[in-house]
């Protein structure tokens, strides 16, 4: 339908058809929701997306906003537009000039103005309805008859002859009025339903466009954070290739140095050896023999046979240790690498949280279970084969694959382990504490020195390093770097720069759980923020109040 003034200004450019569910772009001008659905979905392929009314264009697909106040004008205007339809039917005795009708009357076929209404015959068979320009639908077409009743078993409309001699004799029936009060009764209850489903589908559709909002949001936050990384990465090789090749250059220039040195000598020592040569072979063609007997010169060459062992030591032995030396910068490189995988092969720290349910009652555990702090005081917990007696406790979360890591820090803590461990591990006695059992691995340490142990199946590797950050481990961060096809259990303390500590290589086949074990003091599980803020772990205030309590304690133990 062609539109004139306002009701064409409320066309789509598109389907040039009054606007349905119009939505603006970013330049401005409205579209159907479909239409311009349909436009951008052809442009995907080519990448640039356009407005078709006015060409702008768009580098990425243009985010479509609902025009709630233009939906509400094209509302009013088709309200507006279907009385000036129904205005259109006039008297149809009013021949001499068109007068709007009011009513129709079914039995006469006619519609009626105000004036000739009144003059109408008021008979019942006269039905009067709002005013149509077609009546022969309000009639039976076989009787030519009014419909008055509603056949029930055919759903149709039928007249008063069809329900006493024709075709639909005894069958269920109702007035038009009563069938349409249960129809309309019927489509209110729809029109509840679709409401509530329209209503629904709506807040789907703001939930999915709020994920995807935010999934493009959290897409660009992690390019920007992988280009970051691989950045890194790149500057750490092209560092690391510098300092490789400079370290070769410089182990190349003292062999070749060393050897050059030699090379010399050994000329040296063959120009005279030479001379000796010539000298003798005179002697030996003499025929004086006085002369011979008399020669001083021939009495320095007994030791010809010692030096001539030395040949073989100038002439491999000084480059073979220069090869050796060269190839242990490339094993070192290698080592490098090696001890760099933790860092490269993950972003993200996983996460952890303790298992209250496995905590031995004299550990106490915070409420966002990350912080495991030894206490005198009973936390009176149900006895279950799960519990711990032994001050110890394991994570929620479990492994099964992939590469995982997770930071702690160990605070005022006497004694302390942090591992992994398979469910299966023991509960109670020698056997439960974790690394001295086959399902358990561990890095463990003790006040009275700055120096860690790594401990499985009861053996005990002490280690060379001592732990740089923080007095008697007060403050101590440890890294925990798990790689579970590998097969591999790295510890690393978080210091500049971060340094390894121990590696366990195992054959992994049960899930694994984080594992903990303190005596006096805490440990609490770092999150990113914590593990990029370099600051000391804090306690909580309920935390201090049980350190406040042992402290008391170990005085009243003390005197």
């Amino acid at each position: 339908m062609a539109f004139t003034g306002l009701g064409k200004e409320l066309e789509c450019s598109v389907c040039l058809s009054l606007y349905t569910d119009p939505v603006t772009l970013r330049c401005g001008h409205n579209h159907c929701q479909v239409c311009i659905d349909q436009v951008l979905n052809t442009q995907d392929s080519s990448g640039v997306y356009s407005c078709p009314e006015c060409r702008a264009e768009f580098q990425e697909r243009p985010e479509l906003q609902r025009n709630i106040t233009l939906c509400k004008i094209v509302e009013n205007f088709l309200s507006t537009h279907r009385v000036k339809l129904n205005t259109l039917n006039f008297c149809s005795y009013c021949l001499n000039s068109p007068v709007p009708a009011v009513k129709s009357c079914l039995l006469c076929e006619a519609s009626l103005c105000h004036n000739h209404l009144r003059a109408h015959s008021k008979a019942a068979e006269h039905v009067l309805s709002e005013p149509r320009t077609s009546l022969q639908d309000r009639k039976c077409s076989i009787h030519k008859k009014i419909l008055e009743y509603f056949c029930i078993t055919d759903a149709t409309c039928i007249c008063v002859s069809c329900c006493l001699i024709g075709e639909h004799q005894g069958h269920k029936m109702e007035s038009l009025d009563v069938a349409s009060e249960k129809k309309k009764e019927n489509l209110r209850n729809i029109l509840q339903k679709l409401t509530t489903k329209r209503f629904e589908n709506s807040e789907k559709i703001w939930s999915l466009e709020e994920r995807r909002r935010k999934t493009k949001e959290k897409a660009a936050t992690e390019v920007k954070s992988v280009n970051a990384f691989f950045s890194d990465i790149r500057r750490w090789l092209d560092n690391l290739e510098k300092k490789v090749l400079s370290e070769i250059s410089r182990q190349k220039d003292q062999v070749s140095l060393s050897l050059m040195n030699a090379v010399q000598k050994l000329e040296t020592e063959v120009d005279e050896l030479s001379r000796k040569m010539r000298h003798i072979e005179e002697l030996c063609n003499m025929t004086d023999p006085l002369t011979v007997l008399q020669d001083l010169d021939t009495g320095d060459f007994s030791d010809l046979e010692e030096e001539g062992g030395g040949e073989d030591t100038w002439g491999h032995g000084e480059g073979d240790r220069g090869v050796e030396m060269i190839s242990h910068i490339s094993q070192t490189l290698s080592d490098m690498i090696k001890d760099a995988n933790a860092t490269f092969y993950v972003q993200g720290s996983a996460e952890i949280s303790l298992d209250v349910m496995t905590a031995d009652n004299n550990i106490h555990i915070s409420n966002d279970g990350k912080t495991a702090t030894w206490t005198r005081i009973e936390q009176n917990r149900p006895e279950s084969s799960e519990r711990f007696q032994n001050f110890q406790v394991i994570s929620k979360t479990f492994f099964y694959s992939g590469r995982h890591y997770w930071d702690v820090e160990v605070s005022e803590s006497k004694e302390w382990m942090v591992g992994i461990c398979y469910a299966s591990i023991h509960r109670r006695g020698r056997q439960s504490y974790i690394g001295d059992n086959k399902n358990s691995w561990c890095l463990h340490g003790e006040l009275y020195d700055n120096q860690c142990s790594v401990i499985h199946d009861g053996k005990v590797i002490r280690l060379p390093h001592q732990i740089s950050s923080g007095g008697q481990f007060s403050g101590a961060r440890f890294r925990i770097f798990l790689d579970y096809e590998a097969g591999q259990l790295s510890f690393y303390e978080l210091c500049e720069p971060t340094r390894h500590l121990y590696t366990f290589t195992a054959t992994f086949t049960e899930p694994l759980y984080a594992a903990f074990y303190v005596w006096k003091g805490c440990i609490k599980l770092l999150g990113e923020e914590q593990e990029l803020s370099g600051k000391k772990c804090e306690l909580s205030a309920e935390e201090q109040g049980l350190f406040e309590v042992l402290d008391v304690s170990e005085t009243c133990l003390d005197d």
